[in-house]
Parts: C-alpha cells; sequence; structure tokens
C-alpha cells in the first residue's frame, strides 16, 4: 500500500514500514530506544516487532497496565520517572506499540519529557489504525472527561503493520469499524456504502478500507491540523459518545464501553438529531440506525442515567462560549459543524436510540 503524507510525517504500512523505520534508526543519531506497550500489547505484539528492528543501540522496554482507566497523568509520571532512571535524554527515540491508549499517552510522555522527544506511533488495533495514526493528538484523560490534558505535535511516523490485527480481539475490531463508519459519513457516501454489507469484507478488503479512512481522515486534518474548523467534523457521533464513553467508564455500575461501542450510539442518535434539523431524510436516518444496529448491541439507558450524561457535554473540547457545540451529516458524506442543539431534541435521540 502506498505510503500516505502527513502533516510533516509519513504514515508507512505493512512491509515498507520497517524499510522506512530502520533507514530512520541509521539515519538519526539516537542515543537509545524505549518502547512503550502496554500490558496486552508486550505479550501479543512486542515479539513481532522486535526482529524486525535494525539497531544496535540500547533497547528498553517501558510497561503499564492495559486499559482506558490508565490513560491518566498518574502513568505519565510513572513513565517520566523510568525514562529519567534508565538515561533518557533529548536524544532519545520513543516508540509507542499499541491502540489509542498508548499513542495518545506515549505521544504525551514523548512530546513532555526533556521538552520533546522524537516518537514514533505503531498504532496496533484497528481503532488507532484508523483514528489515532493520523492527526497528531496526543494527550490523556482527566478522571472520566476524555482527552481533556494533552498537545498537538507530529510523530516522526506512523508505521502501520495490519498483521498486528491478528491479535486483536473481535470486540476490538467492531470498536475500531465504528471510526471507519464514520469517515464515510462525514465525507465519502461511496466509502460508506461499502459497509452495507459487512459480510462481504475479506481480510485483503479491509486493508484497502484501512488505507482509504486514513486518507479520509488525513485530507480532513490537513486542512485544519489545529481544529478551529473543518477537523471538528471528525467528532461527528462524539459529541454524545465521549460523555457516554466517560460516564460508563466511572460509573460502578455499569460495565465500560468500548469507545466505537460508545461512538456508534453517539452517530445513532446525532444522526437522529441530524434528521430533525432537515439535514437528512428519514430513509438516511433509517439505513445508518439499521446498519449501526446490525453491528453493536445496544447500550442500556436507565432514566437516571441520562440527566449525568447530559453533565458531561459541558465538558467536551468543541464547547465555545458556553455553548454546546455539534457536529452534524448534512446528507451522507457531507458534514456540518458548530450546530447548537436544544436538551429537548437530545433527551428525544436518546429515547429513539432504543427503539
Amino acid at each position: 500500500m502506498q505510503t500516505i503524507q502527513a502533516n510533516n510525517y509519513p504514515v508507512h504500512f505493512n512491509e515498507k514500514a520497517y524499510e522506512a523505520l530502520n533507514k530512520h534508526l541509521s539515519e538519526n543519531k539516537y542515543s537509545s530506544i524505549f518502547i512503550i506497550v502496554d500490558s496486552n500489547t508486550n505479550e501479543y505484539c512486542l515479539p513481532k516487532l522486535l526482529p524486525n528492528i535494525e539497531t544496535d543501540l540500547n533497547v528498553e522496554i517501558i510497561e503499564f497496565e492495559a486499559g482506558e482507566e490508565n490513560k491518566n497523568i498518574e502513568t505519565c509520571i510513572e513513565i517520566w520517572k523510568v525514562l529519567t532512571e534508565l538515561g533518557g535524554d533529548r536524544k532519545s527515540l520513543v516508540l509507542n506499540l499499541g491502540g489509542g491508549v498508548v499513542t495518545d499517552l506515549g505521544g504525551f510522555v514523548a512530546c513532555t519529557f526533556k521538552r520533546g522527544v522524537d516518537f514514533i506511533n505503531i498504532p496496533t488495533t484497528l481503532l488507532s489504525m484508523v483514528d489515532a495514526s493520523v492527526g497528531g493528538k496526543n494527550g490523556v484523560d482527566l478522571g472520566n472527561l476524555k482527552n481533556q490534558i494533552g498537545i498537538i505535535n507530529v510523530p516522526s511516523m506512523v508505521l502501520i503493520d495490519t498483521q498486528f490485527l491478528e491479535t486483536v480481539p473481535q470486540n476490538e475490531m467492531r470498536s475500531g469499524l465504528a471510526e471507519m463508519l464514520k469517515h464515510g459519513l462525514i465525507y465519502d457516501k461511496k466509502y460508506w456504502e461499502e459497509f452495507l454489507d459487512i459480510t462481504t469484507i475479506d481480510f485483503n478488503t479491509l486493508d484497502e478500507l484501512i488505507h482509504k479512512s486514513v486518507v479520509i481522515k488525513n485530507e480532513i486534518v490537513m486542512q485544519d491540523p489545529t481544529e478551529k474548523n473543518i477537523r471538528k467534523a471528525l467528532n461527528f457521533g462524539h459529541t454524545l459518545g465521549h460523555a457516554i464513553e466517560g460516564y460508563f467508564l466511572i460509573n460502578p455500575d455499569k460495565t465500560t464501553l468500548l469507545h466505537g461501542e460508545a461512538i456508534a450510539a453517539g452517530m445513532i442518535m446525532e444522526s437522529y438529531i441530524s434528521l430533525h434539523k432537515g439535514l437528512i431524510s428519514e430513509q438516511e436516518y433509517i439505513q445508518i440506525k439499521t446498519v449501526l444496529k446490525s453491528i453493536y448491541e445496544d447500550i442500556v439507558f436507565e432514566e437516571a442515567d441520562i440527566e449525568p450524561i447530559l453533565e458531561l457535554l459541558k465538558h467536551d473540547k468543541k464547547n465555545e462560549y458556553g455553548s454546546i457545540q455539534f457536529a452534524l451529516i448534512d446528507g451522507i458524506g457531507k458534514i456540518i459543524i458548530n450546530q447548537e442543539v436544544e436538551n429537548e431534541l437530545i433527551l428525544k435521540a436518546f429515547e429513539d436510540y432504543k427503539f
């Protein structure tokens, strides 16, 4: 697959990825290499990566416990301490091997250690390949508030090896698929239609779809690297989805949701809002809802859940001047940003989601 040129860094795929990595190592005088992994990627992905690295440099592995609940500043502090103890300096290179939690957190660690060291992201889940791989967003959660602390700063390169997907459970694959579906809904109707019957998608087709998804996200990010305008389109489904995900993360009576599970629910509800604002037809809404509900199990919302979820909306990063801002679809394949939505319509969207 062809290398994609993102904003000041390349995204390499499969065999080209390791060629590019080793060329980069030979051309830069790094003092040491640190590979940040979580407990899952240390076991399943690191053994696949290490034989492909050609270097005489000292390589150190830094592991933290897997899970969104560990994507916080406390984990960063522990990693900064380990980097310091192991002699990390301004000429160290950080490789982030993992899903979105690892690449988000590891990128943030690298951007802030010694005021910034080079880092390379190696996403290992479908979600991180099609989402976290592009855009330069690095950061951590603040309690149950997603990605509240962070910085936009690009890696030296991104390496996507789809063989890592052989280690990913089916529920995690479905989670990543949600972002791919989103890319079609906001940007490319023909791409969305590729997913109307997912039983036709095989592994070879998936490689091509992943590449296309990265192209779509990259085209949006290149127009607006710092999310002042059109990049907000990528937040479709995320205004409600992030609030739902955050609520289920901290509520001891709830089962923690995967990112894509929450975003799928958010996309259904925000499509309902788009319908009632006259932006999409009822036929388009039924198609979106039918496809998403065929892939993702319904999330059960009790009446007592709704108010605290709405409260979390106030902390969404897109909000301006105290107003909650939505990115809504304006017909499948198009988007309209900075849309205010009244609480009454949001409540109706929750009610409609049940059916």
